[in-house]
């Protein structure tokens, strides 16, 4: 009973602080441990059910996410293969390959292990096996919380749509990815003249790179133009180099427009959450909202965002990551 109403208390921790703000990285992390101690207390409760609903408890609890690791590691490897086969094979474009790999040799280990009697190697696993189950629950949180995160809708008018850029093709041509947040921010743009509200400004944001001809925010803007957005509605912000660049100097052009104004902005699916944690850090008074991308993209790019918000909290992260290794090193030597 006592998994079950900290469970309880935890849903309400995070209710209120999503309610509060919902770009917070620690709504994912409330919500996970609230589904977490609610497993463990129907675990803890099953012999008091009917024989049918215990069994039912234990295949959602324990058969599924076993079956579901399986699963995901055979979907990681063949989403790794097809990134390889269209995008190359950058590190980058390896990652999901790689955490596929990292599955089924976790699994190989832990039957090694099994066959071993060495309690070495048994320690060595056991640290391992804590240490990739920590990141995993992290990992889960920040999947799981960017999903509903990523069902926002924009409610009432906003002042500015902010559009975030990307690289070029050829230096001065909107690709598809960026094309996609492009007709994102248009769509958002036309519902709000369809309900008669004042047109907001289109606020495209992205710099000139070394390898680029024209500035993203020029390319950006001469793609809405020629999709015939009026370029008195279009604004540009052609210094940033990065998210938080982007997210800054935005901030900073809607403040001189209107202290008190309201935005939206827009970015590709897999990188909405972290972008929003970006937002709250600028001040930037507004919620992210993501754009379709390619499926096959979509995995190792969501991949690549949680490496990159696992290292902004890396103090944390390697603190206890550190600490599970000395305890199973001590674990270890003291068995």
């Amino acid at each position: 009973m006592v998994p079950l109403v900290l469970a309880a208390l935890l849903f309400l921790a995070f209710c209120l602080s999503a309610r509060n703000d919902r770009r917070r990285f620690r709504n994912a992390v409330l919500l996970g441990l609230t589904l977490v101690l609610h497993s463990f207390g129907l675990l803890l409760q099953v012999k008091a059910l009917p024989g049918w609903l215990a069994a039912a408890v234990l295949l959602v609890v324990l058969a599924v996410p076993t079956l579901g690791l399986v699963a995901l590691g055979v979907f990681l490897v063949a989403n790794g293969v097809t990134m390889v086969r269209k995008e190359g094979t950058r590190l980058p474009n390896l990652l999901s390959l790689l955490a596929g790999l990292g599955i089924f040799a976790m699994i190989a280990l832990l039957f090694v292990v099994g066959l071993s009697r060495s309690v070495v190697l048994a320690g060595i696993v056991a640290t391992l096996v804590a240490v990739v189950a920590y990141v995993s629950f992290v990992f889960l949180c920040f999947l799981g919380y960017a999903f509903l995160y990523g069902r926002i809708k924009v409610r009432g008018d906003v002042d500015h749509v902010v559009m975030l850029g990307s690289g070029l093709i050829g230096g001065e041509r909107v690709p598809p990815l960026l094309a996609s947040r492009l007709r994102k921010g248009q769509e958002i743009y036309e519902a709000q003249l369809a309900r008669g509200g004042r047109p907001p400004v289109l606020l495209v944001s992205g710099g000139k790179g070394s390898d680029e001809k024209v500035s993203e925010a020029r390319a950006m803007a001469d793609w809405l133009i020629a999709q015939g957005v009026p370029a008195e509605h279009v604004t540009l912000e052609d210094r940033s180099r990065t998210t938080e660049e982007n997210m800054r100097f935005s901030r900073e052009l809607m403040l001189a427009d209107d202290p008190g104004y309201r935005c939206v902005v827009v970015t590709n699916n897999f990188h909405a959450f972290r972008a929003a944690m970006m937002a709250r850090k600028a001040g930037v008074n507004g919620q992210v909202l993501g754009s379709p991308t390619a499926r096959y993209f979509w995995p190792t790019a969501t991949i690549r965002e949680f490496v990159a918000v696992f290292w902004e909290h890396k103090a944390v992260n390697l603190g206890i990551c550190g600490v599970l290794v000395a305890a199973g090193a001590l674990a270890t030597v003291g068995g």
